[in-house]
């Protein structure tokens, strides 16, 4: 997809990603070898928007499988239309079992998820596996036979292999500790806050006609409030929300009146506001 680490960051930049250095590096050795790209960061800090802004720039399909608590093969990789099988089964009542067998586990009534329809078909995607963190171990061995040969098995239909495979993207907000085995097998990318300079640049792309000198009080609080010692600090998602709020409230400069009035668009937790409001000096910045 990519020529350079240089086409990377321009073609991402068409799309609004602002890659770092290390993100459009990382991005097109994952392109250039053919490996799995594991993703590590807090949240908000733009790591599913980046296999977004791949699939995009490669005109590719995104297929998602977005992670949880209880994700299984069936959710994950296939299942069998049920209900359409006995459909099928009371309408052919006069067949022997073998006959029928043959028919409802063929391809009609296969159900595909988004690992097994990423690796079917010639068209290109980016297979996104969403907070791999939040998936049980167990699916991590799953994991590791799609990403180890882009093949899945299906006992009644046997063994299908991708003809292209997918560029594929694993995020983590590390709540839980990946195994080494599904880490071997990919390329790792930590993806943190911005530098300064980088997140005034964002968010002047994402949030059309704010001046420069908003843009730099803003990211100023935000850095600020990102250093002390809070139980969820802003993320770069948040930033973008907080800099929306305070042009819709018709604010060009901070204020502690402003500030304070809208420091719930930025901190989620009523400890961290009170936190925030005693430690916050806008004169300091």
């Amino acid at each position: 997809m990519f020529t350079s680490v240089d086409d990377v960051s321009a073609r991402l930049a068409e799309t609004g990603y602002l890659a770092s250095p290390a993100v459009a590096t990382t991005v097109f050795l994952a392109d250039r070898l053919g490996k799995p790209l594991l993703v590590e960061g807090p949240a908000g800090v733009g790591k599913t928007e980046l296999a977004k802004a791949v699939a995009e720039v490669a005109g590719a399909r995104l297929v998602r499988l977005q992670c949880y608590e209880g994700v299984d093969e069936s959710r994950a990789l296939y299942e069998w239309n049920h209900a359409k099988q006995l459909l099928r089964i009371s309408a052919g009542r006069d067949e022997t079992w073998d006959e029928t067998r043959t028919d409802i586990f063929s391809e009609e009534f296969l159900l595909t998820r988004p690992l097994l329809t990423a690796i079917r078909g010639d068209d290109p995607k980016v297979l996104l596996i969403d907070e791999t963190d939040k998936a049980d171990v167990e699916v991590e061995g799953l994991l590791l036979e799609v990403l180890s040969d882009f093949q899945v098995t299906v006992p009644e239909l046997g063994t299908i292999t991708a003809t292209r495979r997918p560029f594929v993207v694993l995020t983590s907000n590390a709540s839980r500790e990946l195994s080494e085995a599904l880490r071997r097998r990919c390329l790792f990318l930590h993806i943190g806050f911005p530098e300064e300079e980088l997140e005034r640049r964002i968010v002047r792309l994402k949030v059309p006609g704010l001046d420069e000198a908003l843009a730099r009080s803003v990211v100023r609080v935000v850095g600020a409030l990102r250093a002390m010692d809070l139980r969820k600090v802003p993320s770069v998602a948040e930033t973008i929300d907080w800099t929306r709020t305070l042009l819709a409230l018709g604010a060009d400069t901070l204020d502690e009146t402003v500030v304070r009035a809208t420091l719930g668009v930025l901190l989620k937790h009523q400890d961290d506001v009170l936190k925030a409001t005693a430690k916050l000096d806008l004169d300091a910045l």
